[in-house]
């Protein structure tokens, strides 16, 4: 591609008013020439499966708690997002605003997101970890009309601090609450007979679709917002890159209030329509129990997710016989992981690299494992991607500096937040990530700018040492990060969860790394031998708690 077509920079200069719903001319297009935009939106996809098979299955959900289990065919679904969608339409929820839900992986968050969809809303999906200082934050920033819960989950009274929020928040004017009672009941109305005309889709392929909060662990949370076909634009590329079909049967553990959940879950199972099997907590025993019971053929998801499923006690008692691909993303991935699994699951494993704000970026294909066991891809049709200097030049090939993305997938701005959108005239977007780019034009993801251990001045390849200490056999799983030091100003520690009934020192694991020929100044100084590491919801280690605990200098054993 060339720079002859300019993003627009008018962005930063409109109104309030307009802020959630501008895409620049001259991007507009750009897009059309390439042609990556569907200019369709998700219910379109949805109805072509509607109509050709409306018996298939379109989801199956599971609840931990109770063990219930709900099958719906695609006319079953259809019903309920109809009845949703009247409903919402009777609170006074009209095109272009904001509806908020924040709720586990459940049959209900995928209606209400095709209900949005049909009445022109705007999806507001948040994570269930979320409690009263980043909801009202999220639900003002959003200028949510409506939001939806649970009534209770993982014994959080989510009722409650909706109720909550109604006070706080002016913009919020309604509460749903699923398994709730009383006048803001969601039960009370889905099952009712509404017969009436099908309607008719509101939401247009530029018109935004989704408002997704980042996780705000730099800063305050941004809402990132997608148009449906910059939603959509990367689809196809990756089930070409991946060889998907419509025999699919997608198991998405990774949250759908995550970009990969929402978009590899919820938008793929319908752009192929396939099946989409959930369950609301994640139980890597139970996943098992379910890949087996729906012949589950590919899941997406980040590697913590396919840590635990390769070390599931009695994963060889059940036929996964038709699982044959995990898509891997979503965090740093240690190479030894897609060796090891490949081998336990007889499955191909695919590495790849995206962000909320661009959907996945790169991607390796199945046939390309040992580009798998080495990178995080090569950029798909869709998308661009270049590793620059701090003046924004193309650094040698091999070299580490920032990486940038340009594509059709790339994000239209943060709601109510134009002086945050920082993409330069030619459309680059700086990702905020370190990589090196091989001479094939293959990524490896060197660490986060903000995961950066600067150790004596010298930057500590962070990705690349977790990814050679995971490699030692007692190791299950590792997280590098720095801690404070007077003369050096920072050094490294390493937190390590151990296998089963094994044992490992400080000088074991260096005399390791030693070995495997590291630079003797990127070795840890401190090993930390944990139960666990913290984690996300959507599987990113939560790196902030552990610098933390490092630098407090607390038992962590």
């Amino acid at each position: 591609m060339t720079g002859s077509k300019l993003y627009h920079d008018g962005y930063k200069q409109l109104s309030d008013e307009e802020k959630g719903t501008y895409l620049g001319p001259e991007r507009l297009a750009r897009e059309r020439e390439l042609g990556f935009w569907p200019n369709r939106v998700l219910t379109d996809y949805f109805d072509d499966t509607l109509r050709q098979r409306p018996e298939s299955l379109a989801l199956a959900a599971y609840r931990m708690e109770t063990g219930e289990e709900i099958s719906l065919s695609y006319a079953q679904l259809n019903q309920r997002v109809h009845q949703i969608a009247r409903q919402f339409m009777r609170l006074g929820i009209n095109k272009g605003d904001v509806v908020a839900f924040q709720l586990p992986n459940c049959w209900q968050f995928v209606a209400i997101h095709l209900a949005c969809i049909r009445i022109g809303a705007v999806s507001n999906p948040l994570m269930p970890i979320f409690r009263a200082r980043e909801m009202e934050f999220m639900v003002n920033r959003a200028q949510a009309k409506l939001l939806v819960v649970p009534r209770c989950f993982r014994k959080f009274d989510h009722e409650a601090l909706a109720k909550q929020l109604l006070d706080s928040c002016p913009k919020l004017q309604h509460l749903l609450v699923i398994d709730g009672e009383g006048e803001h009941a969601f039960a009370a109305w889905e099952q009712e007979d509404d017969a009436g005309a099908q309607l008719t889709t509101q939401l247009q392929p530029d018109d935004i679709a989704k408002i997704m909060f980042t996780s705000g662990t730099t800063g305050e949370p941004k809402g990132v917002m997608h148009s449906s076909n910059t939603l959509l634009s990367g689809i196809a590329a990756v089930q070409e890159r991946l060889g998907l079909t419509g025999n699919e049967v997608i198991f998405m553990p990774s949250p759908f209030a995550h970009s990969i959940g929402f978009v590899y879950g919820i938008v793929m199972s319908t752009y192929l329509g396939v099946p989409l099997i959930m369950m609301d907590i994640w139980d890597p025993k139970k996943a098992v129990e379910l890949m087996e019971r729906y012949r589950v053929s590919f899941i997406f998801a980040a590697p913590p997710f396919l840590m635990d499923l390769i070390n599931v006690p009695v994963l060889k008692q059940h036929d996964l016989s038709h699982f044959r691909l995990f898509m891997l993303s979503g965090g740093p991935i240690p190479r030894a992981l897609v060796t090891e699994a490949k081998a336990i699951l007889h499955a191909s494993i695919a590495t790849g690299w995206g962000m909320t704000e661009t959907t996945l970026a790169t991607c390796n294909s199945p046939a390309q494992e040992q580009h798998s066991v080495e990178s995080d891809g090569i950029a798909l049709p869709h998308a661009e991607v270049r590793v620059v200097d701090e003046h924004n030049n193309e650094v040698p090939r091999g070299a580490e500096g920032k990486l940038q993305y340009r594509g059709s997938s790339l994000f239209v701005g943060y709601f109510k937040r134009p002086d945050l959108y920082e993409v330069d005239q030619q459309g680059w977007f700086d990702t905020g990530d370190l990589a090196r780019m091989n001479e094939a034009g293959y990524i490896s993801i060197v660490a986060r700018d903000k995961d950066i251990i600067i150790r004596g001045g010298e930057n500590i390849p962070v990705v690349e040492v977790e990814a050679l200490i995971y490699e030692m056999p007692q190791v299950r799983e590792v997280a590098l990060v720095g801690m404070p030091d007077l003369r050096l100003g920072e050094r490294a520690c390493a937190f390590v969860v151990l296998h089963p009934g094994k044992t490992m020192s400080l000088k074991e694991m260096t005399d390791y790394l030693s070995k495997r020929e590291l630079a003797r100044q990127y070795l840890p100084e401190r090993l930390e031998i944990v139960h666990e590491v913290p984690k996300t919801p959507s599987g990113k280690v939560q790196k902030f708690v552990l610098r933390k605990m490092a630098s407090a200098d607390v038992e962590c054993a």
